[in-house]
């Protein structure tokens, strides 16, 4: 019996600590706080870091900076559950979502899909100064 109770306790912390550690990376993303940086753009297609199959050439997304993601497993990260980018620049606002993540981009550089970047601006531009912030989809 005292066997079995501490394999059910054992297990049962087992099974909480997911919640607790998706719990705790959606509450660390910084939801609605305007970031100054930049962005860029890129085309590939293939499977994001979400694991869903993207086309950066043909569809409106964003891959956010490396920093900003928390789990081990990018397909389990809070960023892949309903979280898009509010971009602005120069009077343009286009919102997209996440679905692949930039590991060369820091902490304040995006790289938007082709498609997105060109609602923003030329793409001959290459990199655009931009305000940035992640918000709830």
């Amino acid at each position: 019996m005292r066997k079995t109770i501490k394999s059910l306790a054992a297990l049962a912390a087992a099974a909480a600590l997911p919640l607790t550690m998706s719990g705790t990376a959606w509450a660390d993303i910084p939801f609605d706080q305007p970031v100054n940086g930049r962005a860029t753009y890129y085309n590939d297609a293939g499977f994001g870091a979400c694991g869903t199959q993207i086309n950066a050439a043909t569809q409106l997304l964003v891959a956010a900076p490396a920093a900003y993601w928390t789990t081990a497993n990018p397909n389990n990260d809070p960023l892949c559950r309903g979280v898009s980018v509010r971009v602005s620049y120069n009077g343009r606002t286009i919102t997209v979502p996440v679905a692949d993540k930039c590991p060369s981009c820091d902490s304040a550089h995006i790289d938007l899909s082709a498609p997105a970047f060109a609602q923003l601006a030329d793409p001959a531009l290459g990199t655009i100064p931009v305000t940035w912030s992640f918000v709830r989809s």
